[in-house]
């Protein structure tokens, strides 16, 4: 019989990879926290804190389509239609969302004129950012997490499968927080102040055009 380790290693190796550029390479895994995060004028612990919570949604969801496709037998081809449709779903829903938010910021801009700027924190709209954002993330699909946990479960090798979500979702997680890390400082060294006029209508743009890039472009 085989040694299955190295069929193993290699699976690994491929999700690990692929975590890692399916994380870098998707503009809406940083630029909306990085954006959203600035405006609003979070500490970074809270925007991590909100990154890492929409990664673990993003990620959950598709271990979860997964793992009732194995369950029953559903065809990768049949899943991978599901996962590219919900990924269309949830990019959309980034623009709506990134629309809705400008155009909020500009109307309490225009609102605010001549008169003291209410504390960030008081309204509505801005309470349900998070929550918002999250409903998204929980929408969006991971597509490469899909084929890789079908190879293991048609085998019925189970600490294959919880390895491979363990790394991709690890892995994922881990590489989002990095890049809002990175971008959050980035512009604190570039001087937040200096872009903080416009920030929250600038935000909901970002956002926008992270889900536009997701839906026309596929990054």
């Amino acid at each position: 019989m085989p040694d299955p380790l190295p069929t193993a290693t290699v699976l690994l190796g491929t999700t690990a990879t692929l975590a890692i550029v399916h994380a870098l390479l998707g503009v809406d895994h940083s630029l909306p926290f990085v954006a959203l995060g600035r405006a609003r004028g979070w500490s970074l612990r809270r925007t991590l804190f909100l990154t890492a919570a929409c990664g673990g949604g993003h990620v959950l969801s598709s271990v979860l389509i997964g793992a009732v496709g194995v369950g029953l037998g559903i065809a990768t081809d049949a899943l991978l239609w599901l996962e590219s449709a919900r990924g269309q779903w949830a990019a959309a829903l980034l623009i709506g969302f990134g629309l809705a938010y400008a155009a909020w910021a500009a109307l309490r801009r225009l609102r605010a004129a001549g008169r003291p700027t209410p504390h960030p924190d008081s309204t509505a709209a801005v309470r349900a950012t998070p929550w918002a954002l999250f409903v998204v993330f929980a929408l969006g699909p991971c597509e490469p997490l899909i084929p890789l946990m079908v190879v293991p479960g048609m085998a019925r090798d189970w600490l294959t499968l919880g390895a491979v979500v363990a790394v991709f979702g690890a892995l994922t997680v881990g590489v989002m927080l990095a890049a809002v890390a990175a971008g959050y400082r980035g512009i604190e060294l570039l001087g937040a102040a200096r872009i903080s006029r416009h920030a929250d209508v600038a935000a909901g743009l970002v956002v926008a055009a992270s889900g536009a890039a997701v839906l026309f472009l596929g990054l």
